[in-house]
């Protein structure tokens, strides 16, 4: 059974789920809300200086969780592999500058090849870039991804093809992220978390909702409550995995986006009390 929630001191934010607010709007108001941590998006971090950023992150006492996201190693095409690595040493230098001790891997696919393949990709690139993972002091979250992204987005789509190949690589800079948007439906969840966790490879882990109906399978999550994922169990299983870090609220709204986001972000925390 989950631990009662009462407070915000596990709460972290990714600023995707506010993704109208650029990185200072995000730091400031989550900072006034009482919430401390936050996972930073890439698309954030554009045009910014990075030290500049990691000063105002300290100025609010935040603390950055992770960044998102690298990955997305497969292609039939030996350039767009070698602009993935490129892409990834570079989210590496941005974790490393803001301080994030995680980086998440959406790790791709590629339709025009068998998913094996783009698995054996996938592990490959994690192993080329994993000597600057080390360096920089930076671990690395595979995040298996639910099947309907098989085709282009990861082709890890299960907690236990994750943890085969974090086990695989066998590094104590490689884990796997948890989400439970992706991962609910699987009846062999619960199992796989606590392997996870045996493992030590437990990195993140990220919670929403699925809504029932859902208008579109990337930008329709619902706030914790609003749809059909148990989310307090799954962090039960979690915590009885060991795991005791943030509770990672996720969420790509077009419906939450368009709201005014101080308001949303009261929602968000009265959701994160009530059904987390």
């Amino acid at each position: 059974m989950a631990t009662a929630l009462t407070d915000f001191s596990k709460l972290c934010i990714h600023t995707m789920t506010t993704k109208p607010w650029d990185l200072k709007q995000c730091i400031k108001n989550y900072s006034a809300k009482g919430i401390h941590g936050i996972t930073i998006w890439r698309n954030v971090l554009e045009g910014q200086n990075l030290r500049d950023a990691r000063t105002m992150l300290d100025d609010y006492n935040m603390e950055v969780v992770s960044v998102a996201r690298g990955g997305f190693f497969p292609s039939v095409e030996e350039k767009k592999r070698q602009a993935a690595m490129d892409d990834n040493l570079w989210a590496i230098n941005q974790a490393f500058l803001v301080r994030a001790p995680v980086l998440v891997l959406v790790c791709g696919a590629d339709g025009r090849q068998p998913l094996e393949k783009s698995r054996e990709q996938i592990k490959e690139g994690i192993i080329r870039i994993l000597p600057e993972a080390k360096a920089a002091g930076v671990k690395l979250a595979i995040e298996p991804l639910h099947p309907m992204y098989a085709g282009d987005r990861s082709a890890i789509n299960t907690l236990a093809q994750a943890n085969q190949m974090a086990e695989e690589i066998n590094s104590d800079f490689v884990g796997v992220a948890v989400d439970v948007y992706h991962l609910w439906w699987d009846n062999n969840l619960q199992q796989e978390i606590l392997r996870c966790g045996k493992n030590g490879n437990l990195l993140a882990f990220h919670v929403c909702d699925w809504n029932v109906p859902t208008k579109d399978f990337l930008n329709d999550r619902g706030l914790m409550g609003d749809g059909c994922i148990d989310v307090p169990q799954i962090r039960g299983w979690v915590e009885d995995a060991g795991f005791s870090g943030y509770n990672e609220v996720e969420i790509f709204s077009h419906k939450y986006w368009a709201t005014e986001q101080k308001e949303y972000l009261e929602k968000i925390k009265n959701a994160y009390l009530k059904f987390t």
